[in-house]
């Protein structure tokens, strides 16, 4: 006990302030384009939307390693987008948590797009056409209408995309790194630790991770059970 009081009062904290703060704003920008496409692919149909639909679900199915070599590819140091944010702009996101960031929304968007595409799915249509006739715009309606309709099982999908980014490790490794104190995130500093032999607070980490993990699934499951 007076260990892990101790090793407690000694942990730096800064892997759990940065992974929440990560998978925050991953989320936002995984929950944004989630809901565009979701409504896109439940409400249009056009030639290669299965095709295309399938590419942003690929991050599902693929290893995070690819994901992150193909970060690389597109917005890294040697790419032109990377070449032109450094030469103009003296930023890139790689060793950055931004970069961080994006690979965790990347990897959590088909989450989001897939639950919002159900959601979608799942509305009355007619309640939509009524809503019509009362002279509302389009984008009235599905603000007053679609969107509350579908909002629960929209923010199912964004917390389980939440639980994603939390745990993200393998691209976000290959785009962030793990610099402690600015791009080390929980699961970085889970491996580092059990690379260095330090089992107790590996431990300790694996509990805070697990805890936070359980309690969004049991908040998602709560949301599902509500559509």
């Amino acid at each position: 006990m007076n260990t892990t009081s101790s090793l407690l009062g000694t942990m730096d904290w800064s892997p759990l302030v940065l992974s929440l703060k990560v998978a925050g704003v991953a989320t936002v920008l995984a929950l944004v384009a989630g809901v565009a496409l979701g409504w896109l692919f439940a409400r249009k149909r056009f030639f290669g939307r299965t095709v295309l639909e399938s590419l942003f679900m690929l991050p599902l199915v693929l290893p995070p390693t690819v994901i992150g070599y193909a970060i690389l590819v597109a917005a890294g140091r040697r790419s032109p987008l990377g070449a032109w944010l450094r030469e103009h702009l003296d930023y890139t996101i790689i060793f950055n948590w931004h970069g961080a960031v994006v690979a965790s929304a990347v990897v959590a968007l088909p989450l989001v797009l897939k639950s919002a595409s159900a959601a979608f799915e799942g509305v009355d249509r007619a309640l939509e056409a009524a809503a019509s006739t009362l002279r509302q715009s389009p984008f009235s309606v599905f603000l007053r209408v679609t969107l509350p309709l579908a909002w629960p099982g929209i923010l199912a999908g964004t917390l389980l995309a939440f639980a994603r980014a939390m745990g993200e490790f393998g691209a976000s490794l290959m785009v962030a790194g793990s610099i402690p104190k600015q791009t080390q995130t929980l699961s970085m500093a889970i491996y580092d630790a059990a690379q260095a032999g330090q089992d107790d607070l590996a431990l300790v980490l694996v509990i805070v991770t697990s805890v936070l993990s359980i309690t969004v699934l049991v908040l998602s499951n709560r949301f599902f059970s509500l559509r």
